[in-house]
């Protein structure tokens, strides 16, 4: 599998949309609790900074997604955040480290200065191990700061990583 991380198209939004809805259902990674639909899901990925795709160059198939925008407003505004989602059967390809890598230029390239993540589940181990290869830098832990799909709580750890 070879795979191309590149901007999104307007034809990208229905896979993107579904790729998004399964981390959503999950429960475990997103803080969102609805689901995009055909109205939502483009108006999402339009508001965003920017957004782009992993595509398998041999089917063409969309694999993974990030959202890229600024985690605060005014004076903290060249603090960017960004969200990754990776198609579930297409995950161990190392398709999230390509997607964290190029929003980490795309971020320069719009003039931020700072990568900043406030929730990562502290169980999400892959995500967590991916982002500390990538050079982030935990902050600590909150407490109980995500309310899981069953309802119980678990910790989550900011990160940060300067652009």
């Amino acid at each position: 599998m070879n795979i191309e991380v590149r901007t999104y198209r307007h034809e990208d939004v229905p896979a993107m949309t579904a790729i998004w809805n399964q981390v959503v259902e999950d429960g475990i990674a997103f803080p969102q609790e609805t689901l995009l639909d055909d109205v939502s899901g483009p108006a999402f990925f339009a508001e965003q900074t920017d957004c782009a795709v992993a595509v398998d160059t041999g089917t063409d198939e969309v694999c993974g997604l990030y959202i890229l925008h600024p985690n605060n407003i005014g004076r903290c505004g060249h603090l960017a955040n960004a969200s990754y989602a990776v198609s579930r059967d297409k995950q161990g390809f190392h398709i999230g480290e390509k997607l964290v890598l190029h929003s980490l230029q795309l971020a320069r390239e719009y003039g931020f200065r700072v990568m900043q993540f406030n929730a990562v589940v502290a169980s999400n181990i892959h995500a967590r191990h991916l982002y500390e290869r990538c050079g982030f830098v935990s902050l600590g832990v909150i407490p109980e700061g995500f309310r899981m799909k069953d309802g119980h709580f678990e910790d989550i750890c900011p990160y940060y990583r300067v652009l």
